[in-house]
């Protein structure tokens, strides 16, 4: 865990290094300035003129103005240190995130890893920070005040040697008992998250449903199981603080007790008085070295279980990798499953593909019906290698698709979501996620062709209109047709829609169909839909029935052999014309989509 997380540090191991370095001189100034000290006063009993005293008064100055800027510098290099390892180790785990599959992803939450990124790595900073710091002050804090204890106070300083052991022993005990509840409580931290998450991405339907004190109350109960461990945890922690004034006062009581005889019974022979001022001062400091011991103690208690969540994630292997000599070069856009069978994971009882067999051509268009759970979106993952098969191969342009390159699968694999996502930035930024480098006027070609334009030109701003994260200030329907522009500037080999006109029309849907089949004649094109109006003039269509072909030919084939699609045919049509019959409702009215100051309502 410890070699993950200092890969990490890189760039800023010099500021890691320097950081101990300095803290030594630190220490050093603070143990020798009570060894001066008692020097001082020692001469001030032996009857020393100012005139004498000037030297030592120049000496301490001089001591404290350098443990100032040790203690200055150490701290500069330590906030560089611990900020550019935590901006590091942010950077690692994203990028690590960034490479699974979704294999990969299914373990995780997205709350554990927003916890992970964020709470996880801000307590393993402080940790790091403490421990090339304060971890290497107090020990040597801790030796080198015991060592000149001995010198100043000789025997005496005996009461250190057994008082340390036996504190430390009560800590690390304290530690110990505390490190399980840190590791239950960060499990409660990603609940805690996942009701925020879904809260405030669900903000519509809690208020539609009014389901706010729900959500309160949900929150309220996540809150206090992070409360309730975490005030379990501090008030072990606390005991810290009773044991330490305990050594305190224990160690001064023997300290004065017997040194104040010393100094009385041999007077000043066998402890003279600067030896007293610095024994008493050397026992504070090594108690406070131990006090500073225990809080990086318990900050590395709590840090241990958050580096531990963090290297998993950094230390996970996606399951999908390149292959070592990949093919970069597709030849077209055919696609063969070949006898393919497919779980999520290998302890599934069920597939959720089993034995598909289907050959599809370059450039033609394959509609895809079922029923919900049919395994329409598991088949279409296959094909840019979202996830692996089990069983057989998935083959584009002839080669298998765990032999081609990822990035170069998927730039010539374009997919749109149902689900579709906008991030946070301009139309125009948006749509270059499809090609960076393309002009305004291939923009303006696709979202026309997308029936994207016109509500476009209808903002205030156009194209440089900015979007919410989440794409929250648009429609469901825009929001699809941007997506779709946004693929169209790929210009695949293959394009893949699925379920991806859901919001639109029939009319824009058939639209957008026709604009699809001019500007991409040659890309294979896979229309996952649930409304027969969108597939049934495709040159195939596929109905799916719980993960298996249940047919496969034209429209006139399957109403002809397939009762799945013949029944969805024919309650489809009928809900039209009834309501038809109702008074022409299935054609809306003419809609004009509103600008974005004003809001923008759903699409019928």
């Amino acid at each position: 865990m410890l070699k993950t997380l200092m890969a990490s540090i890189r760039e800023y191991k010099k500021a890691a290094i320097a950081t101990p370095l300095i803290v030594s001189g630190e220490v050093v100034m603070e143990v020798a300035i009570p060894f001066v000290t008692a020097q001082l006063i020692n001469a001030i009993q032996a009857g020393a003129t100012v005139a004498d005293m000037l030297p030592y008064a120049g000496i301490l100055i001089a001591m404290a103005l350098a443990s100032l800027a040790f203690g200055i510098g150490a701290g500069i290099t330590c906030s560089e240190a611990s900020c550019g390892f935590a901006k590091n180790l942010r950077h690692d785990v994203f990028a690590a995130v960034q490479r699974f599959s979704f294999a990969n992803i299914d373990q995780f939450s997205s709350s554990s890893l927003v916890t992970r990124l964020t709470t996880d790595i801000t307590n393993v900073q402080l940790a790091y920070m403490m421990v090339i710091r304060t971890a290497i002050r107090c020990p040597m804090l801790l030796l080198a005040g015991i060592i000149m204890g001995f010198i100043m106070g000789g025997p005496m300083a005996i009461v250190y040697v057994i008082v340390v052991p036996l504190l430390g022993f009560g800590l690390f005990k304290v530690v110990r008992t505390v490190h399980p509840i840190f590791r239950a409580v960060f499990h409660k931290y990603d609940a805690l998250n996942e009701s925020i998450e879904e809260n405030v991405t669900g903000m519509r339907d809690v208020k539609s449903y009014v389901r706010q004190e729900y959500e309160k109350e949900k929150f309220g109960r996540a809150a206090q199981d992070v409360c309730r461990d975490f005030t379990r945890a501090e008030k072990i922690l606390a005991f810290n603080a009773p044991m330490m004034n305990l050594a305190v006062f224990t160690v001064f009581a023997v300290v004065i007790q017997f040194g104040s005889y010393l100094i009385v019974s041999t007077k000043g022979v066998a402890l003279n008085v600067g030896q007293f001022s610095a024994l008493t001062t050397y026992g504070f400091m090594i108690l406070m070295a131990l006090m500073m011991v225990s809080m990086v103690f318990a900050m590395i208690t709590m840090a241990q279980e958050s580096a531990e969540r963090i290297v998993e994630v950094i230390e996970t292997e996606p399951t999908i990798k390149n292959p070592e000599n990949p093919v970069m070069e597709m030849a077209d856009g055919s696609i063969d499953f070949d006898h393919v069978t497919f779980k999520y994971s290998e302890k599934a009882e069920n597939a959720a593909l089993t034995d598909i067999d289907l050959h599809i051509r370059s450039g033609e268009t394959i509609g895809i019906m079922g029923g919900t759970g049919s395994a329409k979106t598991s088949l279409v993952n296959l094909i840019s290698r979202l996830y692996d098969v089990t069983e057989g191969s998935v083959k584009v342009g002839g080669v298998d698709v765990r032999d081609y390159d990822l990035e170069y699968l998927r730039n010539n694999v374009a997919v749109v979501l149902q689900k579709n996502v906008l991030f946070s930035g301009t139309i125009k930024e948006n749509l270059r996620w499809g090609d960076p480098n393309a002009s305004y006027d291939e923009l303006v070609e696709v979202c026309k062709l997308a029936q994207a334009d016109e509500f476009i030109q209808g903002f205030p701003q156009k194209y440089d209109t900015y979007i919410e994260q989440g794409g929250t200030n648009v429609s469901g329907g825009q929001k699809q047709r941007l997506c779709i522009a946004r693929a169209l500037l790929k210009r695949p080999k293959v394009l893949i829609l699925d379920d991806s006109t859901s919001a639109v029309d029939t009319k824009t849907d058939a639209l957008i169909r026709e604009g699809l089949a001019s500007y991409l004649p040659d890309t294979t094109k896979i229309i996952i839909a649930q409304r027969t109006s969108s597939v049934e003039h495709a040159d195939r269509i596929l109905v799916l029935d719980n993960g298996r072909i249940a047919g496969l030919g034209s429209h006139a084939e399957l109403m002809e052999n397939c009762e799945i699609y013949r029944e969805t045919y024919t309650s489809q049509n009928r809900t039209g014309e009834e309501d038809a019959e109702a008074g022409a409702a299935a054609e809306p009215a003419p809609h004009v989509e509103p600008a974005l100051e004003g809001g923008v309502a759903d699409e019928q």
